[in-house]
């Protein structure tokens, strides 16, 4: 914990206009005859120029967040209730016509894996120019030179030769590169990265984050950057979402959350990441097992889990409590806490 303490950037700057803005959203996936809430009443904003990372483990609903937002849910899944605004436009009042005509304009996504994002039947410059000619109206010679405009920006060499080989020609950060370009080359004012640097070794890792950091200053783009790898959380996050089992059980500017977390699951988050600088030191894994959506839990949905649970956490939700200026938890020990 000491490295991801010492590594967390600093925030404090002077907040831009609102980018995203979520509010009690709620999402549910049909599995037989029966509705389960996977998002369950979840709110958070994201600001120009400033990058939210949405942590938790796999299951707690990070990557249905950001389908939710794209209007890609599958089939068995919708929303339930709940509003979602980009730059003050109500998404969940759109036709899928018209959310169809932001995605790759008002709002980019970049996804995990980038050989299955990219099609591999068609070239690296027929799928860099498509979205701009789409979207921008770009004629195809303005096309082609903003596409390697942007793979220039991203560190590629040779972007003229890179435009005409196909994906599987390419690595996979080169890849990731291309899909950063091409979402990026929109000039979207809202950017999703659902866990991008996962698939990538350690010093692509790095270059793809600086990247993504140089890029959205750039052209002043909100980026809701998904993850359960706490090292990027700290080199990355302006700010902080905490979300286990569909619900946010804390929220903070990344040194508050690294500094001082108040709720157990983030707690035990923390000390379940390895301390290089402690030869001696053991993994605290957090006991029990992650719920299943199906699993029908009263109350705080972490208490089966937590060292700390009451009765009143097996019977009464948690509401979100401020800890301090933009930080907040959803916890009825920390209630307790700040009542002493």
């Amino acid at each position: 914990m000491a490295e991801l303490r010492n590594t967390c950037k600093e925030t404090g700057g002077i907040p831009m206009s609102k980018v995203l803005e979520v509010k009690d959203l709620v999402t549910a996936f049909r599995i037989g005859k029966e509705d389960y809430e996977v998002l369950r009443g979840i709110s958070f904003d994201i600001n120009e120029n400033e990058t939210l990372c949405v942590v938790g483990e796999s299951g707690c609903g990070k990557s249905v967040t950001t389908l939710s937002i794209m209007d890609l849910l599958p089939n068995n899944g919708k929303i339930v209730s709940g509003s979602i605004k980009l730059n003050g436009q109500e998404l969940t009042a759109m036709s899928a016509a018209e959310r169809n005509a932001l995605r790759g304009k008002q709002m980019g996504m970049i996804f995990q894996e980038p050989m299955t994002a990219l099609n591999p039947l068609l070239t690296i410059g027929r799928q860099l120019t498509e979205g701009l000619r789409l979207h921008l109206g770009m004629s195809k010679e303005e096309a082609n030179k903003t596409a390697v405009s942007f793979l220039e920006k991203v560190g590629i060499a040779n972007p003229e030769d890179r435009m005409q080989q196909y994906p599987f020609q390419l690595s996979g950060g080169l890849r990731q590169r291309v899909m950063i370009a091409m979402v990026m080359a929109a000039q979207p004012s809202l950017l999703i990265a659902d866990e991008p640097t996962t698939a990538l070794d350690v010093t692509i890792q790095k270059q793809v984050l600086v990247l993504l950091n140089k890029l959205k200053k750039d052209i002043s783009t909100g980026v809701l950057f998904i993850t359960h790898d706490l090292g990027v959380v700290a080199e990355i996050a302006d700010r902080v979402i905490i979300l286990y089992s569909g619900r946010k059980v804390e929220e903070g500017s990344a040194r508050d959350v690294f500094h001082n977390p108040k709720h157990p699951y983030t707690i035990g988050l923390m000390n379940a990441v390895p301390n290089v600088e402690k030869d001696d030191y053991e993994i605290q894994p957090i006991p029990g097992i992650f719920p299943n959506i199906t699993e029908d839990i009263g109350g705080c949905r972490f208490h089966p889990r937590c060292p700390y649970a009451t009765e009143r956490c097996r019977t009464e939700v948690p509401a979100e409590l401020t800890i301090g200026p933009g930080h907040y938890a959803a916890c009825h020990k920390v209630e307790e806490d700040l009542k002493q």
